[in-house]
């Protein structure tokens, strides 16, 4: 498998919904790739497609609204909550900041957008939490998994793949 490969998966993947840089960057690092370009790949899909969200805004409610409605009740209402009240507690800083947790980025960005966010104020807070986030999840997976390779004699499952 081809190195440039693996970081270009890397960069799909955190360009995925409810996977995004919290959950790909301890994958690919984990997987033997090096730290920097990992966070640097997962951050720029992860972030490709937020900004693609918020310059689609109306777009994307609309497309939100026919799917709650064909599928006839609304599967993340609990996540909504969530979201909800953080917004109310805390605002848009807080949901941006937490949502990679509680309900994904993606659908963070879209919720601010039905609580009132503006576009300008939604992409300011949301590149903010993905810079925050991207830079505790590859310092922590680095130091973690370096303190686990270590420990096992490992260089991550890809690199048999890699060679």
């Amino acid at each position: 498998m081809n190195t440039y490969l693996a970081y270009f998966v890397v960069f799909l993947l955190g360009a995925t919904p409810f996977f995004e840089v919290v959950a790909v960057i301890p994958i690919g690092i984990a997987a033997g790739l090096q730290a920097i370009p990992v966070a640097l790949a997962a951050f720029a899909g992860n972030i490709a497609t937020i900004l693609l969200l918020i310059a689609l805004t109306e777009q994307t409610k609309r497309w939100l609204e026919r799917r709650k409605e064909k599928k006839g009740k609304n599967n993340s209402e609990k996540k909504q909550q969530r979201a909800a009240f953080v917004w109310k507690k805390y605002g848009l800083p807080g949901l941006a900041l937490v949502a990679p947790f509680i309900t994904g980025s993606h659908l963070g960005a879209v919720l601010a957008m039905s609580f009132g966010g503006t576009k300008k104020q939604i992409t300011f807070w949301m590149v903010i939490s993905i810079v925050i986030w991207t830079i505790i999840m590859g310092v922590a997976s680095y130091y973690g998994i370096d303190y686990f390779f270590d420990r096992t004699n490992s260089d991550g499952f890809l690199t048999n793949l890699l060679d």
